[in-house]
């Protein structure tokens, strides 16, 4: 099975302004699961690149909020994720066609909540 996981950043991620919860290393973890990852934010597309050249952390997309539905066109998956903190981000991932999972609702760990993704 093949899923998919796009990340809001500000709000969201650890290097994000604010910071969210999900570390770097929640990250890696399903990268390293083998989870088609990236992100999906307001920031520039060079900014977003730079986060994760940063970050030591090779994604395989990066999109501005409204084109998140190039993604689900680029990249076959089974399950479309989206995570984020704000209505917009729900709006955006909605209408792609992705499940939008409210980062508040993820633990505060360094892992993944067992469950969270099929």
């Amino acid at each position: 099975m093949t899923n998919l996981i796009s990340f809001d950043i500000d709000g969201t991620l650890e290097s994000g302004d604010p910071p969210g919860i999900i570390t770097m290393d929640m990250v890696r973890l399903v990268k390293n699961e083998g989870y088609i990852i990236g992100s999906c934010s307001d920031r520039p597309i060079g900014t977003q690149e730079n986060m994760w050249k940063t970050n030591d952390i090779n994604v395989d997309f990066t999109v501005l909020k409204h084109q998140l539905c190039s993604v689900k066109t680029t990249f076959k998956a089974d399950n479309y994720y989206h995570i984020g903190d704000t209505y917009m981000d729900e709006f955006y991932a909605q209408r792609a066609g992705f499940e939008f999972i409210p980062v508040d609702t993820i633990p505060q760990s360094q892992v993944w909540p067992p469950g969270m993704f099929p």
